[in-house]
């Protein structure tokens, strides 16, 4: 039975047609932002007053009028209502990598046996969800469950089925932040009036300096009868055994190659629905492993694109079920080839247009380019390990330092045109104005001269400058990508407080300001040259020699995360106003219980397939053959027996001996849980399951890889690489 249903999963498979999407007669623009209350929306249901507070609170940073609350829910809600929506939720983003809703209708009670449809601008801006249900890091016990939700009218509300759903901010009732949208929007205001007082260096109309976030969101779909058949996936979202496929992605066909057409229907599908809640989607594409693909964004503002990838990750999920698929969010869900991330493009842009990372064409121009790019390398380089700590967590340590992934140590490539900049200021102290781009001839007379960018790309490199912004590549493809944008815009505004503040020192001593900047530039090239790196960050002498420059090399997801408490990191966060120490204590205790809860559902997921799948199916073809060797002996000579059973005999032996280790290693593995459960200390309990789980872990798949390989086809009940990852 058990070999008929899998075969039966892999048919149906098989003959699943691509579902047609309905064509739309409309332009992209015409339906761009539907399901959103965009301005013209506000402005057609909104008092003119109100309509321009509400302007000048989402444009300048003005502190919300409550007193205009009620005029702006009477307007949501009567749009709203007019799209269909019955329902309305606070949507917020805790700790656990997800968002979170409750949703309550548009009715009071009258009190006497009557209804009313009432939205209130009391509810608009506050509600109360159970902030101990939610991780908090003991900030919030079950005794003293308050919490706030808080409107950000930054970000848009938009309607999803029938509820209209309003971005927030989630806090703690005394006070703290239980969610990555607070400290995001902290990090952003720092960043920004930093880099802004940093400006009046190089311009005297900038008023407001903006951070951009464009991410490219990886993942792999997988047929959901398939699916279904793996309980690994199911459960923990990869695969915790199965041997590669004889063929993966080694031939480099599947990049950029023909989309499937079922992925082709998924894709449009996915597009009309993200458009129409105003997610910028752009390009989309097979990545480099099979039924691996990628789907990117136009650039936005950075709170506004962390809130339209969570919403569009919640979107895929949806819609490939749709389409018979499931959407493999995880970083590793296949071992041997390509994981996944969500590289992050980042960058700072002026309100007079200037993008602050981009070359310019005069001196001073010139100066403000190495400035932003010097100051970015000195944020990386002082808070390289926080910044390895804030991507880091039991998925996306599979992914980092193999197969395109970058390595676990932060470095920055600049490429040799860059490179070439500031080794000239740190040697003479001069900046030459930026020309434009060379141009490379090509020699074929049907193909123009191609514009060769100002750097090359390196995929080894974590965090790389690719022309005018920069690419955190090291974010995994499943999290809340406002983890590492917290980080790194906290890092940034630190790192450019104190450049201007040293500039400003040498100012008041009577040096003029291009000689002040370009000695504080020297300074900051020296400091910040160990987190510079343009060669191969899979070499194991790029791990000695980041070693040797002082930067953080180890493994331990455990250990990495307590960069958080480094007395540096502390000072750095709360001198920007970013987050406290209860705060970060707090995080660092959901991110170590995220761990060993991450694990300890492997590990017993694992255990349970060891013990109910592999040694009885094993054992059952081991069966098989000893039959087949006990038959020989009743047809043929003993020593044409021995002769003709010695494969049979070799299999048996080795089955017998591998089911035996694997016995022995799941009651460890089940030990090694025990141990580290009696561990009080979160902390250590995590480092625990890192040091001593996660190898049996190993040790059993092993086991398990090599049976896949010697148990009849026939006989295993679990869909194998070469079926989940090539069938259409």
């Amino acid at each position: 039975m058990a070999t008929n249903l899998r075969f039966q999963v892999v048919e149906e498979a098989f003959k699943k047609h691509p579902l047609e999407v309905e064509a739309r007669k409309e332009r992209p623009s015409d339906y761009f932002g539907k399901y959103v209350f965009t301005r013209d929306k506000m402005y057609k249901y909104l008092p003119k007053d109100v309509y321009l507070k509400m302007v000048d609170v989402m444009d300048n940073g003005a502190r919300l009028d409550r007193s205009i609350a009620d005029a702006v829910a009477a307007g949501m809600q009567q749009w709203a209502q007019d799209m269909g929506a019955t329902h309305y939720t606070h949507w917020f983003q805790p700790l656990t990598e997800g968002t979170a809703e409750k949703h309550e209708a548009f009715v009071e009670y009258d009190g006497k046996g009557g209804m009313l449809e009432r939205f209130s601008g009391k509810l608009l801006v506050q509600q109360e969800p159970d902030a101990s249900s939610f991780p908090s890091g003991g900030i919030r016990n079950t005794f003293e469950a308050r919490g706030y939700s808080a409107w950000d009218p930054t970000s848009p509300v938009f309607i999803i089925d029938d509820t209209l759903c309003i971005p927030t901010i989630f806090i703690a009732y005394t006070g703290e932040a239980l969610d990555y949208k607070a400290p995001l929007l902290r990090s952003l205001h720092a960043v920004g009036k930093a880099a802004t007082d940093v400006c009046s260096l190089f311009y005297d109309d900038v008023t407001k300096v903006t951070v951009n976030l464009g991410w490219e969101q990886e993942y792999f779909l997988v047929d959901e009868g398939l699916y279904s058949a793996r309980p690994d996936l199911m459960l923990t979202g990869r695969t915790l055994m199965g041997h590669e496929s004889a063929k993966n992605q080694q031939m480099d066909d599947h990049y950029f190659g023909t989309i499937p057409d079922r992925v082709q229907a998924f894709m449009k599908d996915l597009e009309v629905q993200a458009l129409e809640l105003s997610i910028p989607v752009k390009t989309r594409h097979n990545e480099v492993a099979p039924n691996q693909f990628e789907l990117a964004p136009i650039f936005e503002e950075c709170n506004l694109a962390v809130d339209h990838n969570m919403l569009l990750m919640s979107l895929m999920k949806r819609v490939a079920r749709k389409h018979g698929f499931r959407v493999l969010l995880h970083e590793k869900p296949f071992d041997g080839i390509n994981g996944s991330g969500k590289h992050c493009n980042w960058s700072l842009t002026a309100d007079n247009g200037v993008l602050l990372h981009a070359p310019g064409k005069t001196p001073e121009e010139s100066l403000r380019f190495a400035t932003f790019i010097v100051e970015t390398l000195m944020a990386v380089y002082k808070h390289n390990g926080l910044l390895k700590a804030s991507i880091m967590s039991a998925t996306n340590a599979h992914r980092l330092g193999g197969n395109e992934a970058p390595p676990a140590i932060v470095s920055s490539f600049l490429g040799k045109y860059v490179s070439g900049i500031l080794d000239t200021i740190e040697q003479t102290a001069s900046l030459k104005p930026q020309t434009s781009n060379e141009q490379r001839e090509m020699d074929i007379p049907q193909i123009p001269d191609l514009i060769v960018d100002n750097t090359d790309r390196n995929r080894t490199s974590p965090f790389a400058f690719t022309g005018n912004r920069f690419e955190f590549r090291a974010p995994g493809s499943s999290v809340n990508c406002a983890s590492a944008m917290i980080a790194l815009n906290s890092a940034m505004a630190e790192a450019l407080t104190n450049f201007k503040v040293r500039v400003d020192q040498r100012m008041a001593t009577g040096e003029d300001k291009m000689s002040a900047v370009l000695d504080v530039l020297r300074d900051d090239i020296k400091a910040s040259k160990p987190v510079r790196f343009d060669g191969n960050g899979y070499s194991e002498e790029w791990v000695k020699e980041a070693e040797r420059r002082g930067l953080d090399v180890c493994k331990s997801c455990p250990v990495i995360i307590e960069h958080y408490l480094d007395e540096d990191t502390v000072t750095m966060f709360e001198s920007m106003k970013v987050m406290n120490r209860k705060e970060l204590q707090a995080r660092n205790e959901v991110k170590w219980e995220m761990y060993v809860k991450t694990v300890q559902i492997e590990a017993r997921v694992l255990g349970d397939l060891a013990m109910n799948h592999i040694i009885p199916v094993s054992t059952h073809y081991q069966s098989q053959l000893i039959k087949n060797v006990q038959g020989m002996k009743n047809v043929f000579s003993e020593e044409k027996t021995n002769r003709l059973s010695a494969r049979n005999m070799k299999l048996i032996e080795e089955i017998a001996e591998r089911t035996e280790r694997i016995e022995r290693l799941v009651e460890e593995l089940t030990d090694a849980r025990r141990v580290a459960n009696r561990i009080t200390d979160i902390h250590q309990r995590a480092i625990a399951y890192h040091d001593t789980v996660c190898p049996h872990m190993e040790a059993i798949r092993n086991e398990a890889d090599h049976l896949e390989m010697i148990v009849e086809d026939g006989l295993w009940t679990l869909p194998k690489y070469r079926e989940l990852l090539f069938i259409r």
